[in-house]
């Protein structure tokens, strides 16, 4: 695995020259220039060293060397029917409880509902794409049709019913994520 090039852009970061950052380290200006070429693999120690000098740890480090998957097909998605209630939710992206929100897509049967989620912290957006929905928020009831959104935190049980002879489809999206 090729690490130089973020090693260096840390190093850049915390305005270090390889000298600086050797002799933090106890380790050679040749060395550091040799990881940053990826002329040379650091022992995990030395890494853990070096990272701790340049005020990072292996969990961070690590973390933003995977590519980010930033496009998702069709095959990605994943479906779950909930018959008894009258609704299916597609989720829009794989594991998405890693990330800050979770989009998806709810289909909401005639006379279904999806599932109520507590009161807890972040926010929500939908949209709707087909169909009219009315929205339980706490003790309120709002109507949504097709081409409306809505938008709230979610500090009051919240869930939406589908009241009409039509099937309804909703673009939702939660932050954090809850589905």
């Amino acid at each position: 695995m090729k690490i130089g090039e973020k090693l260096k852009n840390l190093r850049l970061k915390n305005n270090l020259t390889q000298a600086e950052l050797g002799i933090r380290c106890d380790l050679t200006k040749g060395f550091i220039s040799q990881l940053e070429s990826d002329q040379t693999s650091p022992s995990l120690s030395t890494l853990e060293d070096i990272l701790s000098c340049l005020g990072t740890n292996f969990t961070e480090f690590w973390s933003d060397l995977a590519e980010e998957k930033t496009v998702y097909k069709k095959e990605d998605v994943t479906i779950a029917d909930f018959p008894e209630d009258g609704y299916k939710i597609h989720w829009l992206i794989a594991d998405a409880q890693k990330n800050e929100i979770e989009p998806i897509i709810a289909d909401i049967s005639p006379g279904g509902k999806t599932e109520e989620h507590s009161a807890h912290e972040g926010e929500e957006f939908g949209f709707v794409l087909k169909g009219s929905v009315t929205l339980i928020l706490g003790d309120t009831k709002q109507k949504i049709k097709s081409g409306e959104s809505f938008y709230f935190k979610s500090k009051a049980p919240h869930y939406i019913i589908n009241h009409t002879k039509s099937p309804a489809s909703v673009i939702w999206v939660s932050s954090p994520p809850t589905f």
